[in-house]
Protein backbone atom coordinates (compact mmCIF):
# COMPACT_ATOMS: atom_id res chain seq x y z
CA UNK A 1 0.00 0.00 0.00
CA UNK A 2 1.44 3.56 -0.53
CA UNK A 3 2.93 5.28 1.95
CA UNK A 4 0.56 8.07 1.80
CA UNK A 5 -1.99 5.50 2.61
CA UNK A 6 -0.01 4.30 5.46
CA UNK A 7 1.01 7.17 6.94
CA UNK A 8 0.84 7.08 10.96
CA UNK A 9 -0.91 10.00 13.06
CA UNK A 10 2.37 11.31 14.20
CA UNK A 11 3.68 12.04 10.88
CA UNK A 12 0.40 13.11 9.42
CA UNK A 13 0.50 16.15 11.97
CA UNK A 14 3.96 16.82 10.80
CA UNK A 15 5.42 19.33 8.45
CA UNK A 16 5.13 18.51 4.25
CA UNK A 17 8.78 17.60 4.40
CA UNK A 18 8.41 14.97 6.88
CA UNK A 19 5.63 14.13 5.70
CA UNK A 20 7.41 13.02 2.08
CA UNK A 21 10.55 11.91 4.21
CA UNK A 22 8.29 9.22 5.24
CA UNK A 23 6.76 8.68 2.26
CA UNK A 24 9.43 7.72 0.13
CA UNK A 25 11.23 5.87 2.85
CA UNK A 26 8.18 3.79 3.28
CA UNK A 27 7.29 3.24 -0.63
CA UNK A 28 10.94 2.14 -1.33
CA UNK A 29 11.31 -0.26 2.04
CA UNK A 30 7.90 -1.46 0.39
CA UNK A 31 9.34 -1.96 -3.18
CA UNK A 32 12.60 -4.05 -1.45
CA UNK A 33 11.16 -5.59 1.43
CA UNK A 34 7.82 -5.93 1.08
CA UNK A 35 4.58 -4.37 2.59
CA UNK A 36 4.79 -5.03 6.59
CA UNK A 37 6.62 -3.86 9.59
CA UNK A 38 9.73 -3.78 8.12
CA UNK A 39 8.58 -0.96 5.86
CA UNK A 40 7.91 1.03 8.58
CA UNK A 41 10.35 0.79 10.76
CA UNK A 42 12.71 1.24 7.60
CA UNK A 43 10.51 4.50 7.03
CA UNK A 44 10.60 6.04 10.71
CA UNK A 45 14.57 5.45 11.12
CA UNK A 46 14.87 7.67 7.61
CA UNK A 47 12.41 10.02 9.15
CA UNK A 48 14.80 9.85 12.67
CA UNK A 49 17.61 11.01 10.34
CA UNK A 50 16.25 14.68 9.86
CA UNK A 51 13.03 14.83 12.86
CA UNK A 52 12.47 13.97 15.99
CA UNK A 53 9.34 13.71 17.97
CA UNK A 54 7.79 16.25 20.35
CA UNK A 55 4.39 15.71 21.93
CA UNK A 56 2.12 14.33 19.06
CA UNK A 57 4.34 15.26 16.04
CA UNK A 58 7.46 15.65 13.99
CA UNK A 59 9.97 18.60 13.92
CA UNK A 60 13.04 19.43 12.26
CA UNK A 61 16.15 18.60 14.35
CA UNK A 62 19.27 20.77 14.59
CA UNK A 63 21.53 18.43 12.80
CA UNK A 64 21.10 15.15 10.80
CA UNK A 65 21.73 12.06 11.77
CA UNK A 66 20.33 9.17 14.00
CA UNK A 67 18.59 9.73 17.07
CA UNK A 68 19.61 6.57 18.74
CA UNK A 69 21.67 3.39 18.44
CA UNK A 70 18.46 1.66 16.88
CA UNK A 71 18.28 4.15 14.17
CA UNK A 72 21.68 4.19 13.28
CA UNK A 73 21.45 0.66 12.44
CA UNK A 74 21.61 -0.01 8.41
CA UNK A 75 18.74 -2.51 8.81
CA UNK A 76 16.65 -1.39 11.45
CA UNK A 77 15.18 -4.72 13.35
CA UNK A 78 13.05 -5.51 16.66
CA UNK A 79 14.38 -3.75 19.67
CA UNK A 80 14.56 -0.71 21.91
CA UNK A 81 14.53 2.81 20.47
CA UNK A 82 13.92 6.39 22.12
CA UNK A 83 10.50 6.46 20.51
CA UNK A 84 11.86 9.26 18.46
CA UNK A 85 13.71 11.22 21.17
CA UNK A 86 16.93 12.27 19.55
CA UNK A 87 19.31 10.59 22.16
CA UNK A 88 22.33 12.26 20.41
CA UNK A 89 20.92 15.85 21.40
CA UNK A 90 23.06 18.03 24.07
CA UNK A 91 21.72 17.37 27.34
CA UNK A 92 20.55 21.15 27.34
CA UNK A 93 18.14 20.83 24.14
CA UNK A 94 16.95 17.21 25.82
CA UNK A 95 15.88 19.67 28.90
CA UNK A 96 14.41 22.51 27.15
CA UNK A 97 12.31 19.40 25.30
CA UNK A 98 11.36 18.39 28.61
CA UNK A 99 10.45 21.85 29.13
CA UNK A 100 8.59 22.29 27.01
CA UNK A 101 6.59 19.38 27.29
CA UNK A 102 6.00 20.11 31.26
CA UNK A 103 8.16 17.14 32.30
CA UNK A 104 8.41 16.58 36.85
CA UNK A 105 11.30 16.82 37.86
CA UNK A 106 13.75 17.44 35.14
CA UNK A 107 16.15 19.82 36.94
CA UNK A 108 17.72 16.75 38.47
CA UNK A 109 17.54 14.12 35.98
CA UNK A 110 20.62 12.78 34.01
CA UNK A 111 20.77 12.55 30.25
CA UNK A 112 19.38 9.26 29.76
CA UNK A 113 16.79 9.83 31.62
CA UNK A 114 15.50 13.19 30.28
CA UNK A 115 15.41 11.26 26.99
CA UNK A 116 13.16 8.49 28.69
CA UNK A 117 10.75 11.27 30.59
CA UNK A 118 10.61 13.08 26.76
CA UNK A 119 9.85 9.33 25.13
CA UNK A 120 6.71 8.85 28.35
CA UNK A 121 5.72 12.43 27.62
CA UNK A 122 5.58 12.08 23.69
CA UNK A 123 3.72 8.92 24.05
CA UNK A 124 1.23 10.45 26.33
CA UNK A 125 0.20 13.35 23.85
CA UNK A 126 -0.01 10.75 21.29
CA UNK A 127 -2.40 8.86 23.00
CA UNK A 128 -4.65 11.80 24.35
CA UNK A 129 -5.12 13.66 20.57
CA UNK A 130 -5.90 9.75 19.09
CA UNK A 131 -8.96 9.67 21.69
CA UNK A 132 -9.86 13.29 21.30
CA UNK A 133 -9.92 12.87 17.88
CA UNK A 134 -12.62 9.91 18.09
Amino acid sequence: MPGRQELPSTVARSSKKAQRTWIKAHDSAVETYGEGERSHRTAFSALKHSFEKVGDHWEPKDHKGPSDSQAARSTPKRGRTAGGVDAHASKQHLYDLAKELDVPGRSTMTKQELVEAIDKANRKKTRARASSSR
